[in-house]
Formats: structure tokens, sequence, C-alpha cells
């Protein structure tokens, strides 16, 4: 079985190991443009030795985004903002990865540190949301507008264009959000979708809106490039989406050109209760792999090195996904790397900061 440190081959894109930084909102932008912070925050992480480097998600539309400070991808300048930070990601091995995305109902809201919460009115830069249906997440959110099939299509060709840009931008590994109670995932869960058209009631109904993306994505993405789809696996709620659908879903997904589906849960239903604990979402991708053949990636208190070598040796998942421990160690990969006995190849620059009896190790008075 591989290991933590093995390559991974996706298409014409070769991973030099199994250690993705999981695309982490950073609420700051101006207008959806990347800044400095992205460069380096993203760079950083490159740089630590991570095999994939994924930005955050990436609003598809203006009113895409999460909040107003959130990433954006929906013009040709947004694209071309993106392009020193790819650059700069390839150049220390890593693959730069981008995460397109829509946040429907929860669209319009506050950054996690502003003092207001909820809803962003549409006096203080706020707009008017968008859905399956007219169902609001939470009391303090408003109703969404739901999306006709005029506006759905509109939302197909406004990913595909997105997709475009960032290839052209060099992102060399495309991930589809379809997870967290954003847009896509509220027309899979029958808790957010509520229609009685094509587009909701059955399992088919409610998948079409995510296939007719993937659908179009795949066809104006490179056949060399990854496609990537990361889901929720379960809404964690009696009546909503669940492991069974998401199985069902990724076989499906694996049919039409997806590479690999990134595995996470929830988000959809306010106010639920989960049980977090260390890999507790590691399950769902391993039996997404063991019952599709699909290729998954694990995600949710990943922390430690041996526990995200165990989950890729014992063929849990393929890609380990880590989030708030890459924002507290930038170079979790090189120190993973360390403790598990593996080369690894730190930047020429920090040489002299290599833990003792690393290959080229620089001594301390050269």
């Amino acid at each position: 079985m591989p290991t933590l440190f093995d390559s991974l081959p996706l298409r014409g894109v070769t991973i030099r190991n199994r250690i993705v930084v999981s695309p982490m909102c950073q609420y700051s932008c101006d207008n959806g443009l990347a800044t400095d912070w992205h460069l380096v925050h993203l760079g950083s992480r490159a740089s630590g030795g991570a095999g994939v480097v994924i930005a955050e998600a990436s609003a598809v539309v203006a009113d895409g985004r999460i909040s107003p400070e959130d990433l954006g991808i929906w013009s040709d300048q947004h694209g071309a903002a993106f392009e020193p930070i790819t650059r700069f990601i390839a150049s220390q091995g890593a693959v730069p990865g981008i995460q397109l995305a829509h946040a429907g109902r929860k669209a319009s809201t506050w950054r996690p540190w502003a003092a207001e919460h909820g809803m962003v009115p549409e006096t203080r830069g706020g707009w008017q949301t968008v859905g399956p249906s007219a169902v609001a997440f939470a009391d303090n959110y408003p109703t969404p507008v739901a999306l006709d099939r005029a506006g759905i299509q509109a939302l197909v060709d406004a990913f595909a264009a997105a997709a475009v840009r960032a290839v052209g931008a060099g992102f060399r590994l495309i991930e589809l959000h379809a997870a967290h109670g954003y847009l896509l995932q509220e027309f899979l869960s029958p808790h957010s979708n509520r229609r009685t058209d094509q587009y909701g009631g059955s399992f088919e109904n409610r998948i079409r809106f995510l296939l007719e993306v993937v659908d179009r994505l795949r066809a104006v993405i490179p056949d060399r490039l990854p496609l990537l789809v990361r889901i929720s696996a379960t809404d964690w709620a009696p009546g909503g989406w669940t492991i069974e659908e998401s199985v069902a879903l990724a076989r499906i997904l694996g049919g039409r050109g997806v590479d690999l589906v990134d595995c996470s849960s929830g988000g959809n239903v306010s106010g639920v209760r989960i049980e977090l604990k260390p890999g507790y979402q590691v399950p769902f991708a391993e039996r997404i792999r063991r019952e599709t053949g699909v290729p998954t990636g694990a995600v949710g208190l990943i922390t430690e090195a041996t526990q995200a070598d165990q989950i890729i040796r014992s063929g849990q998942a393929d890609l380990v996904l880590l989030a708030r421990e890459l924002l507290r160690d930038p170079y979790w990969p090189l120190h993973a790397a360390g403790i598990l006995g593996v080369a690894a190849s730190w930047p020429a620059q920090y040489l002299r900061a290599a833990p003792p009896g690393s290959p080229a190790r620089v001594p301390l008075g050269a």
C-alpha cells in the first residue's frame, strides 16, 4: 500500500505526496480579487511541502460569495490576480488547485471576526441570496429566491467560464464545491430542496444540477487536468442527505470524469450536533472508496503525522486534506516527514533549520 509521502498520479498531474492544503476562506479580498495575503498564505504552504495547495472557495458569480470579502473568479481580472500565486505554488513543487463555489442561501454573511453575525443586509453591501427553494438556512438568514430553470442554466455557464479562467490562471487541479450547505449541496438535500420540477424530489432529480455542472466542467477542462468534487457525505440529520446517497453519487461522478471525491460532511442543517473526534469523517472516505472504486480524500481533525500516514497505508483514502493544522503550522508536511523518517526536500533557504540528519542539511556555521 502507498504511504503518506508516495506520489499520486491523477490524469496528467503527479502529486508529490498525499498531503493537501484544504480550501480555507481568508475573508481578505477586495471585490473578490486575490491579494498579497493569498500569495503569502498559499505560497508558504507550498514551500512547506504540501502536495496540493487549494485556494479557498472562489465564487463563480459575485453573488455566490460567502461574505463580501471572499475570493471570486467571475471575471478575467479575477483570473489574472491568481497568476503570481499559481506560479509561486508550482515553483515550490506543489500542485496549485482552486475550489469553484457558489454559497447559495448561505451567501452574503459577515466574516467571522465581524461584530455582527448572520446575513449582511443589502444596505450594507449584502445581496439577495438564491437557492433551490425558498427555504432559509436559519432564523438570522433571509429566505432565498428559488432559482428558475434559466437561473440554473446561467450558473452552469458561470461554473464553466470560471473553470476556463482557472486553467488560464495556472491552476492544474479544479475542485467543485458541493458540500457544507452551499448551493450545489442545497440541491442534493431534501432539507433545502423542496422543488417539484426536474431538479427536485427523487435522488436522480436532486443530483441533476451537480451533474450538469460536472459535465460542463469536464468538457472545458483539459483532459490532462484532474477534476475533484467535495461533498458532504451526510447531513447528520434525519430525512436529509445520507452516506448511502453519497456512495451512489460518487459512483456516478466517477463515471462522468471526476477523478476524486473529497469527503466532508454537514453544513446544510442548522443546529445539528456532530460528535467531533480525530478522523471523524474518515469512514465516509473509506466507504465510498471501497464500494465504488473512486479515489477519495479524507478530511476532518487530521492532525498527527502517524494518523495521516495510517489513513493512506490502510487504504481509507488516497489523499488527506488538512485545514486548521496547516494554519497552525505551514511546514507540517516537512515536520511530518521527519517524524516518519522520510527524506523531505526543504527549501534551500531553510536548510539550516532542517532537523538533524535531514538530507542536504546545511551546517549552522555555513
